[in-house]
């Protein structure tokens, strides 16, 4: 049987209601073993709804000229079932699974399904025993590595993008150059400016120069997708 203290201990968070977490941890299989336990599917219902709410609101933050089509976007490649796992695999959530025999022997510790869905169910088991916040800072610390990755594959993909535009429809390769810095050490807001043929397309703003030279390049971009659609 999994040990909910050692869990615990790997996450350095102690619920006050053990039987919430329990709930979280026990998969369907388990149930149909054993009567008495509850699965975890309602706090998975819950804890979906919790992750698409904290991470868009991060989303919202940290992008405030991103439109609603980019943000959805982005909150979806975080939330899916693939992201998900993978999180729950980099804390160690299938060890703590109660799982029936034959879903056991099958594997299902390291089902990324079952990963996905008893992730949801943990962090909605730590809202309703802990709050809001306490919830949100756990989503934001285990999320972390992913929304960094995302940002720098999405950041790479649109100037490579625009580059390519640029040297087939302007024949010149695009620079950057920032152009403001504000804020404090701690909040530093920068803005930068992409240049075509020494033309300026478009001012890009970003927490770090390479997240504002590439909102540079994605407003360059759907300038020059807009330009197209009103031809």
């Amino acid at each position: 049987m999994p040990n909910l203290e050692h869990f615990q201990d790997s996450l350095d968070i102690r619920w006050n209601n053990p039987a919430l977490l329990e709930e979280a941890l026990t998969h369907s299989s388990f149930v149909n073993e054993n009567p008495h336990a509850t699965s975890n599917e309602r706090l998975e219902f819950l804890g979906d709804a919790l992750l698409g709410l904290v991470l868009g609101q991060q989303l919202f933050f940290d992008y405030p000229d991103m439109d609603e089509g980019e943000l959805t976007h982005r909150r979806s490649l975080l939330v899916r079932g693939n992201t998900l796992a993978n999180i729950a695999r980099s804390i160690g959530l299938g060890d703590g699974l109660f799982l029936g025999k034959g879903e056991e022997k099958s594997g299902g510790r390291d089902k990324g399904t079952n990963l996905a869905g008893a992730f949801e169910a943990l962090v909605a088991s730590l809202m309703l025993d802990q709050g809001w916040e306490a919830a949100r800072t756990f989503i934001l610390r285990t999320f972390r590595p992913e929304i960094e990755r995302l940002q720098r594959e999405m950041d790479t993909d649109y100037k490579s993008q625009f580059q390519l535009i640029a040297q087939s429809f302007y024949k010149s390769t695009p620079t950057y150059r920032i152009i403001n810095t504000a804020g404090s050490d701690h909040d530093r807001q920068f803005t930068a400016e992409v240049l075509v043929a020494e033309t300026a397309m478009a001012q890009g703003f970003g927490r770090s120069k390479k997240q504002a030279e590439a909102d540079a390049a994605r407003l360059a971009l759907g300038k020059y997708q807009t330009s197209l659609q009103n031809k």
